[in-house]
């Protein structure tokens, strides 16, 4: 068996590169079933390192990059979990450069996403960008954009003064069931006088817009609700001192939930505090965990240090859903600071949840830097942790640029766990430092544990350094 996997590794450095990276993506297929825990793999993807970048990118404010990355994603890793959701990011990167160019690309990148993947989980917030990117295009005089804008709007006329009463008419007898949709469900545009409308509200200025607008979300009959629905999306185009207040009135007190939700997400796109302090409110009052959901995300997008609090003070919360507090974690990992970063430290022991506690690692590796990667590190080291927060602190410290790589190889000596050796030995080989690679070799060639032998051979397989085919060569001939 120890001669097989000598031999399947020379054979993975002598093909070519497209087959090399379709044996990488494959992963588990070529490995044992006892070689690699299914659960690794499923963080394992062979886009995150891509993906990782992407994020960081955009992060950065490198809208071009990102877009460029993301791109990468989808093309290069089509089977990726990432793949579907790349689209979106690929679509926003590219909304945020804020070119013409950029804006029809965006476009593309939403209605291929719809097309190709329309249960990707970014789905519904890739609805709301189109319409973002539809308008930003319709206003640069895109008339394919304005046409769609249009077929998006029932009305924003203001209801008319009520009629004098008719007199009753005669019951009609019911209609049977035809299976065609509600007004309120479908939303379709039925007057080409409403879309006409739109388009002269999208282009009045705010102090003339924002009164009509007002006007039509405080209406509550059940044929306003597709009206509204929009009033949303366009009073969130047109700043004015009112914009935060009139959005959280809507989160407050429509009745619809779509409007609720649309409402909070548009406050990501309003600065200020006063629009921090709105989302604080829902936060702290919705029992809607959708609505809480869409808060915790605004509040990510605003930059200022109360916003930044108020999510801190959220991830505390014991009696705030589970899936919330991650999503919480998550989005401080994504907005790289002292603070931030010191509070996550301090809070993973003080949680009660491994699925947490997993959020906080991969937060904290998000953020990079010396002190989180030795931190990290401090985690997986600690013989008091579960083993699998221990190997997922050690995957994450191992994927830093700043990682002491020194250390990073004597760690393999001083370690006794044969889980962590290894994942320590699949952490070398996501490494291209050289001296992974050289601890690698030194494994294959004296670690008393045959199977951890066989491991390292396997991943020095995967490898294109030139001195692997000589050194498999040698192992060989032995």
């Amino acid at each position: 068996m120890y001669i097989v996997s000598l031999l399947l590794a020379v054979t993975l450095v002598q093909d070519s590169t497209a087959r090399a990276e379709a044996l990488i993506a494959r992963g588990p297929m070529l490995v044992e079933p006892a070689a690699l825990p299914i659960e690794s793999w499923s963080q394992q993807d062979p886009a995150d390192s891509l993906y990782r970048a992407a994020r960081q990118a955009l992060n950065r404010n490198q809208y071009a990059r990102a877009a460029e990355l993301f791109r990468a994603v989808r093309q290069r890793y089509a089977r990726s979990t990432h793949a579907a959701d790349a689209y979106y990011w690929e679509a926003f990167a590219l909304y945020r450069t804020g070119s013409n160019d950029g804006l029809r690309a965006a476009r593309a990148a939403l209605r291929t996403q719809a097309e190709r993947h329309p249960n990707a989980s970014t789905r519904r917030d890739a609805e709301v960008l189109m319409r973002r990117v539809q308008g930003a295009l319709a206003q640069r005089g895109d008339a394919d954009a304005a046409e769609a804008i249009t077929q998006d709007v029932d009305d924003i006329i203001p209801p008319q003064p009520p009629q004098p009463p008719q007199p009753p008419q005669p019951p009609l007898p019911p209609v049977p069931p035809s299976g065609h949709r509600s007004r309120v469900s479908g939303c379709e545009d039925d007057d080409d006088l409403k879309a006409a409308a739109l388009n002269a509200l999208l282009q009045m200025d705010a102090e003339r817009a924002v009164p009509i607008l007002k006007a039509v979300l405080a209406r509550r009959d059940e044929g306003s609700t597709c009206l509204r629905r929009k009033a949303v999306f366009l009073v969130s185009q047109k700043r004015s001192p009112e914009t935060a207040r009139i959005l959280l009135d809507a989160v407050r007190s429509d009745p619809d939930r779509e409007v609720r939700e649309q409402a909070v997400f548009w406050l990501s796109q309003v600065p200020g505090e006063e629009t921090v302090a709105a989302l604080d409110s829902i936060l702290r009052a919705s029992d809607d965990p959708d609505v809480q959901d869409k808060a915790i995300f605004a509040l990510s997008q605003h930059r200022s240090a109360r916003a930044g609090a108020i999510l801190r003070a959220y991830v505390e919360r014991r009696d705030a859903p589970a899936e919330l507090r991650e999503k919480a974690i998550f989005w401080l990992g994504q907005h790289k600071s002292a603070d931030n970063a010191q509070f996550l430290r301090g809070l993973f022991a003080k949680l009660e949840s491994d699925d947490l506690k997993e959020k906080v690692l991969f937060s904290l590796s998000q953020m990079g830097g010396a002190d989180n990667y030795r931190w990290l590190m401090d985690i997986a080291l600690n013989e008091n942790e579960n083993i699998e927060i221990r190997k997922k602190a050690l995957f994450w410290a191992g994927q830093g640029r700043t990682v002491d790589m020194a250390a990073l190889v004597r760690l393999y000596d001083r370690i006794q766990n044969r889980e962590m050796k290894e994942q320590l030995i699949f952490v070398y080989s996501q490494r291209r430092d050289a001296a992974a690679l050289d601890k690698l070799f030194a494994i294959a060639k004296s670690e008393p544990d045959r199977e951890l032998r066989k491991k390292a051979i396997f991943w020095i397989g995967q490898s294109r350094d030139p001195r692997v085919a000589q050194f498999l060569q040698e192992l060989i001939n032995q």
